[in-house]
């Protein structure tokens, strides 16, 4: 039931939703997460149902992925379109294509769905090793799309991709040194093939962000400008210069700040330009990736946001491409880039339950205060029995005080054990008391800001962090926290988030703002029920980058469609069920097999010790092989 006061604009304002869901997901009128994968509000999916049919339809516990297939869909067009206005309104005189890098996220029918989706736009895919250009060239159907492989590589990559140019594929091999270029051609001349040839060019603009270091003239790929004129020189001398095609540049990835794109197109472009001018024959401009996503909505050059538009984006590039090219008199190239994150991101979230919760206020059931109490045990219980508005600032300094000073006689001797433990209960029920008068309050200073946080309990979340959302463990990456439902009725607790995983490091203890970062999440209080937390926005990278910690595996997973003929309007169209037991184990070269025998050999010497019974053995080896096949994660029993 709501509360007054509180109503969907309250939900939406507090975990900025309809900033970062950028149409795709809001709060409906009873207060339930959902996604319009059209951005159409006749055509949404309310999460909490998808949940509830994985579970009861086909048995898949959370933690679950949930992927929205009409969602991804919905990007490919978006950015296509957005490329070819930019073409019409600056009347640029070449196209537009795109590829997608299958590094971002590699999973079969993300990759199929994206391809389909893009047949009208002839998208591509882009590739930065063996396996992923022998996938690529499985999937790659559409002859008039690119292949473009990226990375360093070895012989035998060069000839999977000269192979494919055999077939007619256009296949563009990137060249990130010099020697790669030697090779492309004396792999060409053994096959009898004409290759398409790149140049990644080492730009001296740079990234900023937590990718910056991959860009600029220390980056980890590139050729300079020397050994751009050496290997345009090597081509000749083997009669190959035709072969070059293509020039290619990467700033890094998820930009925030379009400057940072515009100044380094615009070189690029240079770069093209005066290769042109030379006799080149170069037909594309690959761009790279970089598209941000604005995951904390703030629309700004945070890290975790992005301060431009798709349109925006396409408009900065074909206008700075254009405007060099015209200035140089050259031809306009075909634009190509390699938009991954904003293409995946949005269609994919994670979510979990919550399985119980660590307390910060945990208040002694009988507190007695007479003569022969401690002295700070009675000054702290005079600050709980005195507690008003007007001396506010005053109880909280002497409150911090007594704290420090109950810990150093502690840690002498001088205080025993009960007194250490009233005096904790009375810190935390003033603290609490304190931040209560705060809580409508426009302006809060940052005393009691930092009171608040110390007051956060920690929500313990049935999901490994290392293995969903890596990025945010390893690099910061900040994602949208909402839970699914209950969002008509105010949240009243201040959290932070604790994995399952037996690691310091499983944890989230910071959240998206509009101002900077949160150091705490507000939630509802667990009330017996199953209470559900999405983690949205989690379509690129994570999949591919969550490890084994723990030996917790790959969450159960579910692709949903959307489907007028349904009932419902939408259908859970695959699913996949999550890693077991014997599978993790597996990986680290524990056999199934041999993992239950010698169970068995140690419960057959327990029954002829007689340390158990044979009923009883047998038993516990049928247990212990069950086990296996179980989902990696707890089995959450509600109230």
């Amino acid at each position: 039931m709501a509360k007054i006061g509180w109503n969907v604009e309250s939900a939406n304002k507090l975990y900025n939703i309809d900033k970062w869901g950028v149409g795709y997901f809001f709060v409906d009128n009873e207060g339930f997460m959902v996604c319009s994968p059209h951005k159409n509000k006749k055509q949404t999916i309310r999460i909490l149902d998808v949940i509830k049919e994985a579970k009861e339809s086909y048995d898949l516990d959370t933690p679950l992925q949930i992927r929205f297939q009409d969602l991804l869909k919905h990007r490919v067009v978006s950015l296509n379109e957005a490329f070819h206005k930019a073409i019409g309104e600056y009347n640029y005189k070449s196209k537009y294509m795109g590829v997608f890098p299958i590094k971002v996220n590699q999973l079969r029918e993300v990759v199929e769905e994206i391809i389909t989706s893009g047949t009208k736009y002839n998208i591509g895919i882009e590739v930065g090793s063996k396996p992923e250009l022998l996938a690529a060239m499985s999937l790659h159907t559409n002859y008039e799309s690119l292949i473009i492989c990226n990375g360093y590589k070895d012989i035998q990559y060069i000839r999977h991709a000269l192979n494919g140019r055999k077939l007619g594929k256009k296949i563009i091999i990137v060249a990130e040194k010099i020697e790669e270029i030697k090779s492309i051609i004396d792999v060409a001349k053994e096959l009898n093939v004409v290759p398409l040839i790149g140049l990644r060019v080492k730009l001296a603009s740079k990234s900023m962000g937590k990718w910056a270091t991959s860009s600029g003239e220390n980056a980890k790929f590139g050729l300079s400008t020397v050994d751009i004129l050496n290997a345009i020189q090597l081509l000749k001398e083997e009669n190959y210069f035709d072969s070059l095609k293509l020039i290619h540049f990467h700033i890094g990835s998820q930009i925030p700040d379009i400057r940072v794109i515009t100044t380094s197109v615009r070189e690029a472009a240079r770069f093209y330009a005066k290769l042109i001018k030379i006799g080149c024959s170069i037909d594309y401009i690959d761009v790279g990736g970089g598209l941000g996503v604005d995951y904390d909505g703030s629309r700004t050059i945070f890290p975790s946001s992005a301060n431009y538009s798709l349109r925006e984006y396409a408009n900065s590039i074909v206008f700075g491409v254009m405007d060099v090219c015209n200035e140089e008199k050259v031809k306009h190239p075909i634009i190509v880039t390699e938009s991954g994150r904003a293409l995946v991101a949005h269609h994919s979230l994670i979510v979990v339950e919550v399985f119980g919760k660590i307390e910060k206020i945990n208040k002694l059931k009988d507190i007695k205060i007479n003569e022969d109490s401690n002295k700070l045990v009675k000054e702290i219980y005079e600050i709980r029995q005195s507690l008003s508005n007007e001396r506010i600032e005053e109880y909280l300094h002497d409150l911090e005080y007594l704290k420090k000073q109950a810990k150093t006689l502690f840690d002498l001797g001088y205080l025993d054990l009960q007194s250490k433990a009233i005096i904790e209960s009375l810190y935390w029920d003033i603290a609490f008391e304190i931040c209560k008068k705060y809580n409508d309050c426009d302006y809060i200073p940052d005393e009691i800001k930092e009171l608040q946080n110390s007051l956060s309990d920690q929500y313990l979340l049935n999901f490994s962090v290392f293995q969903s959302i890596p990025d945010n463990w390893a690099l910061g990456q900040l994602f949208p926290i909402v839970p699914i439902h209950r969002l008509l009725e105010k949240p009243n607790y201040k959290a932070t988030f604790g994995d399952i995983t037996c690691d310091s490091d499983g944890k989230v203890n910071k959240f998206i703002d509009l101002q900077d970062v949160k150091d705490a999440i507000s939630l509802h209080n667990i009330n017996g029920e199953p209470y559900y937390i999405g983690f949205f926005i989690t379509g690129a990278y994570q999949d591919t980058l969550g490890d084994l910690h723990n030996l917790f595996g790959r969450v159960n997973e579910v692709h949903i469609f959307l489907d007028s003929d349904e009932e419902k309007g939408w259908y859970i169209e695959e699913t996949i069920k999550g890693s077991t037991i014997s599978e993790v184990l597996n990986v680290k070269q524990y056999s199934t097999e041999d993992l239950v025998r010698g169970m068995k050999k140690q419960i057959d010497f327990a029954i002829k010790s007689d340390i158990v019974k044979p009923s009883e053995g047998m038993k516990l080896l049928s247990e212990y092989e069950k086990a296996l096949d179980d989902y990696t994660y707890l089995k959450i029993k509600s109230k």
